[in-house]
């Protein structure tokens, strides 16, 4: 915690003087200010640190990690592999099939070592055994909980509040068990965790960005792991799950809606639970207590689990999925409509008149190249307005370095020119020397799902 709280106002100001800051260009984004983003390193640094120092001095922990090195091996490399795959993620940006080949390889290297989930729980009964699915099971639980806590990460203090309660779950079922290597990660990550919170609470002065979500992701999957790998209860596997139950059920319910609605499966949106709740009034900081009362709840059945018997799991978990119900039918969630039809022909008829459209687009060369196909485009989503803003990169732009911008909007005749900004969704492409996106309105009508990618 020590660590974490000095790292952090450090890695902050070097954050600002090497320009690494979250602008809050995106619709998605609610903060009014740029914010450094790279606050995962401290979390990393502050993690690293005290288990080192107690490997170094004559404290025992140096024996326990040669006695279990290969478990060591995997949480330190395997570790440091994913946060630095977030570090430049943050600095650089990684596209989804890069991340997942990252990951997936870490996953796979951390099974070899022995992490493995070998059976999955059934409250009603034995466990069931999974055999050679214990692979592929191990590996997309890593992978999924590492994604999980990046895509919760969209609220001041919510992934680090939503991972300390987990990693508190961790401990306490570590000590109950007698696993002291975990007792001892899940130590160091939550008071990491807590020194970092200091400054990423409400009002933030700092992000964790992909570097800091995607490592908490990572320990708390693989502790979880180590913590229930030989447990002998029928509940074994479901404790971890519950434990991250937020995160878990964030991620599938947004799979499930972008599926349904015909959307790419990693395009962002605002739609997650936090949004919901910003959505019904609640402000940043209450929203966040709100999940962090949802993520208690989690916890607090989650452990009572390990000392209950199949019954009593099984009343518990059925208690535990209508409160969850009840929560999510009150924000707006699970509410399936002949409009999710609809939405997601829309959807689809958009994306493949604009996708062609972006191709096309790379091969301009000028403005008034692009014009027709910006206006092509705005004619197959129905905008209203279309705004054109083209800028030189720095280091090609010398004396032409001012920015061209102009707006079309749809009259009768078709599109004519308009001074006034305006901006809603956008269309973005690059081609040798310049950058440039189309910036369309969407009718009222479907405001609410105008939308496309390229």
């Amino acid at each position: 915690m020590l660590c974490g709280t000095i790292l952090t106002p450090i890695v902050r100001r070097i954050a600002y003087r090497s320009g690494v800051l979250d602008h809050a260009l995106s619709s998605r984004k609610i903060h009014g200010r740029p914010i450094p983003r790279l606050g995962g390193i401290a979390i990393v640094i502050a993690f690293y640190t005290p288990l080192l120092a107690l490997a170094a001095f004559p404290t025992g922990v140096g024996e326990m990690f040669l006695a279990q090195r290969e478990h060591v091996i995997g949480l330190f490399g395997g570790g440091l592999a994913i946060a630095l795959l977030g570090l430049y993620d943050d600095l650089r940006g990684a596209g989804a099939g890069r991340k997942f080949l990252v990951q997936f390889t870490v996953a796979g290297f951390l099974y070899y070592l022995g992490f493995r989930i070998e059976s999955v729980a059934n409250p009603i009964g034995e466990s069931i055994a999974l055999g050679w699915v214990s692979l592929p099971f191990t590996v997309l639980w890593i992978v999924g909980v590492i994604n999980a806590m990046n895509l919760i990460d969209g609220l001041d203090g919510l992934a680090g509040g939503v991972a300390l309660v987990a990693v508190v779950i961790t401990f306490l079922v570590s000590f109950q068990r007698g696993h002291p290597l975990m007792m001892l990660f899940s130590s160091a990550l939550a008071g990491a965790i807590l020194g970092f919170l200091f400054y990423n609470f409400n009002p933030a002065s700092i992000f964790m960005g992909d570097t800091g979500s995607m490592f908490l992701g990572f320990v708390l999957a693989t502790t979880a792991i180590q913590t229930n790998q030989k447990a002998s209860t029928a509940v074994a596997v479901l404790i971890p799950t519950i434990a991250l139950g937020l995160p878990i059920l964030d991620t599938l319910l947004a799979i499930a809606r972008r599926a349904v609605r015909g959307r790419p499966l990693f395009q962002a949106d605002k739609e997650h639970i936090h949004h919901r709740l910003i959505a019904l009034g609640l402000t940043q900081r209450q929203a966040v207590l709100v999940l962090y009362g949802l993520c208690v709840l989690f916890g607090a059945v989650a452990l009572a689990l390990t000392y209950t018997n199949s019954r009593q799991s099984g009343l518990l978990l059925i208690v535990l999925a209508v409160v969850a119900f009840i929560f999510l039918r009150s924000i707006g969630f699970i509410r399936l409509s002949r409009m999710s039809v609809v939405d997601r022909k829309r959807n689809r008829t958009m994306q493949g008149a604009v996708q062609p459209l972006g191709r096309r687009i790379k091969q301009c060369q000028s403005v008034d190249d692009m014009w027709p196909l910006v206006i092509e485009a705005g004619n197959a989503l129905g905008a209203t307005a279309l705004r054109l803003h083209v800028g030189i990169p720095p280091n090609q732009a010398s004396d032409r370095s001012t920015i061209h911008s102009s707006m079309k909007v749809r009259t009768n005749s078709g599109f004519s020119f308009l001074s006034q900004r305006a901006s809603s969704f956008k269309l973005d492409w690059s081609w040798p020397g310049a950058t440039a996106d189309a910036t369309w309105i969407p009718t009222p009508r479907s405001r609410s799902t105008c939308s496309a990618s390229t």
